[in-house]
């Protein structure tokens, strides 16, 4: 396997193995889970959105594998309004169009890129060392730079700039979201989430009804007319029209109502937590062990299977998880 090293600083590996011996053992497994299917090729690098395989193949959160990339020179960054976005140690950015034909533009940025995204004429990056711009595709000007605080080490998972009219919402290496006008080409707000030293970027954003949603490994904010913060140690965070999931380090899986409020709670001793996928009524949870824990969302009854799963990198898609070069469907 190909190895991939993106930043100076340290990156923590988000599956690493546990320190303790105690691992999660159930003492009641339902039937073995029987939905797998092969990968072409085996994963070697992942985004928020989209996994890169050996054969240098980008594959989707929806399954699709159309695009092609230089894998032996680039890292995939993510899927961002149908263009799949990749890049170089030394920041040289590839955009991709999904559509046909396909569309392929390049940017010398120089500075290795943490993640970029595009809204129609806009690409917005987030360098490596926390610094923030936002460009024009079309003729490649620099529209806005501001350089961010300094983050001494990073989760893998690090959030793509979100767009929404005429603002671009940056995820921030050191523990922060900031609202620029792209149009004004001014910073608006900061917003802070977490304050730790180590291991503080973004790794969740969404906005559910009116309440901006945003999570640091330590500290979950939800922000409207207030801002309301509460501390867990989260490994997965996923929503639906109604609550905000999350799992644990604890081996804790929680609903949250959108004012983070607990709504119901469930442990699982040692448990590991690899991914979690929510769909209709359920939760579908990866355990490192080799197991699917279902959560019914209303009840929080649950059932646990026995899952065939090897060592690799794990992708969680929109119906499936990724590991190694083996897809684990939840349907």
């Amino acid at each position: 396997m190909k190895t991939y090293i993106f930043f100076a600083s340290v990156i923590v590996l988000l599956f690493s193995a546990c320190s303790t011996k105690e691992v999660f053992e159930p003492k009641n497994v339902s039937n073995d889970w029987n939905k797998y299917a092969d990968l072409e090729d085996e994963i070697v690098d992942i985004s928020s959105n989209a996994a890169l395989l050996d054969n240098g193949r980008v594959l989707e959160k929806d399954g699709d594998v159309s695009i092609t990339i230089d894998s032996e020179h680039q890292r995939v960054l993510g899927e961002s309004d149908g263009w799949v976005l990749s890049a170089t140690i030394d920041g040289n950015l590839t955009i991709t169009s999904i559509k046909t034909p396909k569309l392929t533009k390049h940017f010398a940025l120089k500075r290795t890129i943490a993640t970029a995204g595009i809204s129609d004429n806009i690409l917005a990056v987030l360098f490596a060392n926390n610094e923030m711009a936002l460009y024009d595709i079309s003729s490649k000007e620099l529209l806005f730079k501001e350089q961010g605080g300094k983050a001494l080490a990073n989760d893998i998972r690090i959030v793509q700039p979100y767009f929404m009219n005429d603002l671009v919402i940056f995820s921030t290496l050191d523990g922060k979201i900031i609202i620029v006008n792209s149009k004004l080409k001014k910073r608006l707000r900061t917003v802070i989430v977490s304050s730790d030293d180590y291991f503080n970027n973004i790794i969740y954003f969404a906005i559910i009804g009116d309440k901006i949603l945003a999570a640091s490994d330590s500290k979950i904010l939800a922000l409207s007319q207030k801002e309301v913060r509460a501390k867990f140690e989260m490994r997965n965070i996923v929503h639906d029209e109604k609550n905000i999931y999350i799992t644990t380090k604890q081996g804790e899986v929680i609903s949250l109502t959108p004012s983070l409020q607990v709504d119901s709670k469930i442990k699982f001793p040692f448990a590991h937590f690899l991914g979690m996928i929510s769909d209709g009524d359920n939760l579908y949870i990866l355990e490192k062990e080799g197991y699917m824990i279902i959560v019914n969302k209303k009840t929080f009854d649950y059932t646990i299977h026995e899952v065939d799963l090897d060592d690799g990198l794990v992708f969680v898609g929109d119906k499936a998880f990724y590991v190694d070069n083996e897809k684990i469907l939840i349907k």
